[in-house]
């Protein structure tokens, strides 16, 4: 068995305090391409919960992930629909449900207070792919949520949720085209007042 000599002057000790290198954020404009700000769920599984999680619970979830929206889902993996930081930080949601059911807090569960998927804002990934990201914030511009869900049908023809698109990417991608006059986007009617200058 061949053995690779080794010596320790082959490595090195600092001299001073070394800078860490991490990527350079992509620079985007509104004419980039709405992909660009796409959370694509091939690479990068989406958080979620099950629809019987108390509050509580997904509350902590979404908060050690760092993420602001959970998915709802059954036993076989279904969206039931999501929960975003508004419903879990918020209170009107959870004492409304603990008002209709009669409920503790702590009986709370995800699906009482989630906003089912048959609400939701939806686009194809085939439509996203065609589109800026100014077209992409312009055809948003009825969207009261943060949050659009793209669509895509897997190889057994089942609708699937490819990705999301969030108000708040779009503000932190564009960058200073947007941050300058709208500090936190809370929707995509924020986003789209910015780019065309106008009010909805």
């Amino acid at each position: 068995m061949n053995q690779v000599a080794f010596s320790p002057k082959s490595l090195i000790q600092f001299n001073t305090t070394p800078r860490l290198t991490s990527p350079e954020a992509k620079r985007l404009t509104t004419e980039s391409s709405a992909l660009d700000v796409l959370t694509d769920f091939q690479t990068l599984k989406p958080h979620s919960v099950t629809a019987d999680t108390p509050v509580d619970e997904a509350h902590l979830k979404m908060r050690h992930s760092g993420v602001r929206l959970l998915f709802v889902t059954d036993k076989q993996s279904h969206c039931l629909g999501i929960l975003t930081s508004r419903e879990l930080i918020g209170t009107r949601r959870i004492n409304l449900a603990m008002q209709q059911r009669n409920l503790d807090r702590n009986e709370i569960t995800a699906e009482m207070i989630m906003t089912p998927w048959n609400k939701l804002s939806a686009m194809t990934f085939a439509q996203l792919s065609a589109l800026t990201i100014e077209d992409l914030v312009l055809i948003m511009e009825d969207a009261t949520e943060q949050h659009l869900l793209i669509t895509q049908y897997d190889a057994q023809h089942e609708l699937t949720i490819h990705g999301l698109v969030s108000a708040t990417d779009i503000q932190n991608a564009v960058g200073k085209e947007v941050n300058n006059v709208v500090p936190m986007a809370r929707s995509f009617a924020d986003i789209c007042q910015v780019i065309t200058g106008h009010d909805l």
